[in-house]
């Protein structure tokens, strides 16, 4: 099997720079949206087939170094007792707000509540069998807590803010739920066959480096020291956190993701030679020309020199107006100039 992302996670040496994106199956790909037009997206998410399909899909397509287990970060938080929709955004119907709707929260039984997601596993695992390593993924429960207050996206977060701030007690014993379903849906992940881990928290930088401190890093903490992880590695991404990366570090995650707001050599000297690190071109670099992919492809190589433990990501997912030959060029880039 190609192992060099594995390889990469663990800081050893490898031939090649490895390479996979963030939502690499997704609706840059016509076979993907062959596949979506045939139901909704959360119709998707839940038929282990049609997933495992367009899981595949990237890997046959781009010849990226690993595959993503293809769902949604929201996926175990809809059994939490929270009615779901796409609008296309997340929308929940009815949001967290008092502490009354905390204790109605339930913890799911993964194997009973989401079968889909760990069946979408296990076939992937028989179908990638001898070809790349597969990552599962879930929400930091930062982000997941973030959608489940406001009820959708949003450009401020000021209900999540306003709560932190004024019903404490509240925002805490959210945040203990959320922390146990994610580690009892990432622990159930690893039993089903995922080979790593990647950790969302992509809203965890609209926070000053002290609230970080204060209402984040405990829980992420917490999260990842109650994983199996002994031959997993755990990926931890936060969007926006380029002037706390010393603080994200304490959480323990294997290898930082790094988003397109930091020099990645100088996020690695601040993180050390223990730590290996993913990214992180622009996403938007795949609007421009093979020349230029290949230009900043070669600077984002070059920023991280020789050093081992660089896996090769954009800072963020990719955009579903990239064309698929430019994001094909990217990784066929990556391969070449990187070649030991």
């Amino acid at each position: 099997m190609n192992n060099r992302f594995l390889d990469a996670c663990w800081g050893k040496p490898v031939d090649r720079t490895p390479v996979w994106l963030m939502r690499q199956a997704g609706r840059y790909l016509p076979e993907y949206m062959r596949v979506r037009s045939k139901c909704t997206f959360l119709e998707l998410c839940k038929s282990p087939e049609l997933a495992a399909e367009v899981s595949i899909q990237p890997v046959e397509i781009l010849k990226v170094d690993a595959a993503i287990l293809f769902s949604d970060i929201l996926t175990p938080v809809e059994p939490m007792g929270m009615k779901l929709d796409f609008v296309p955004g997340p929308l929940f119907e009815h949001p967290i707000r008092t502490m009354a709707d905390v204790e109605a929260l339930r913890i799911p039984q993964m194997e009973q509540d989401v079968p889909y997601v760990l069946e979408t596993i296990k076939i992937l695992r028989r179908e990638l069998d001898g070809k790349v390593p597969l990552i599962g993924f879930g929400g930091a429960p930062f982000t997941l807590a973030c959608y489940m207050v406001e009820g959708k996206g949003s450009k401020d977060w000021a209900t999540m803010k306003r709560m932190m701030y004024t019903a404490p007690e509240v925002f805490h014993a959210l945040m203990e739920k959320v922390t146990m379903m994610d580690m009892e849906y990432l622990n159930a992940q690893i039993k089903a066959g995922a080979q790593a881990i990647q950790i969302f928290d992509t809203w965890g930088g609209v926070l000053s480096p002290a609230d970080y401190v204060r209402y984040v890093l405990p829980y992420t903490t917490k999260l990842i020291n109650g994983l199996n992880r002994q031959e997993t590695p755990v990926i931890h991404f936060v969007k926006g956190a380029g002037s706390m990366l010393d603080i994200v570090k304490r959480a323990g995650g294997d290898v930082m993701g790094l988003d397109w707001h930091v020099e990645l050599g100088k996020a690695r000297d601040i993180l050390g030679t223990d730590m290996a690190v993913q990214g992180n071109l622009d996403p938007t670099v795949l609007f421009a020309s093979h020349k230029i992919i290949e230009r900043e492809v070669q600077r984002v190589l070059d920023e991280n020199g020789d050093r081992p433990g660089h896996i090769f990501n954009l800072g963020h997912g990719i955009l579903p107006t990239v064309p698929p030959e430019n994001a094909i060029h990217m990784v066929e880039c990556v391969h070449r100039l990187s070649q030991k």
